[in-house]
């Protein structure tokens, strides 16, 4: 059975604990990038939440992902604000899979 996990800096993250998802922190690069290997390499999470701006500092690691069935990976807000880019990524994904942009459709 597949777990979800969540990573990010400790003010973002902690609460999820409390839902029963696994969070891991991390605030530097060197660090997010760790943790991100060990949680998408493990083969034990379904689901990968990351915070917009832990994410922003491993975007190539991520983007090896971007192509497989599992992990998912989902950026989130963190307690500093909404880039945008996790909604960006989710339109992304829609416009690949149905062939144009039905979210924005401006």
């Amino acid at each position: 059975m597949y777990s979800i996990a969540v990573m990010g800096d400790k003010d973002s993250v902690a609460g999820f604990g409390a839902l029963g998802l696994e969070t891991r922190f991390a605030d530097e690069p060197a660090e997010c990038r760790k943790v991100f290997r060990q949680l998408a390499s493990s083969g034990r999470y379904a689901v990968i939440y990351i915070t917009e701006k832990a994410a922003a500092m491993i975007g190539d690691e991520i983007e090896k992902y971007n192509e497989a069935m599992l992990p998912a990976v989902i950026r989130i807000p963190g307690v500093s604000g909404n880039t945008g880019e996790g909604i960006m990524q989710v339109k992304r994904s829609v416009e690949k899979a149905v062939g144009s942009d039905i979210i924005f459709n401006n």
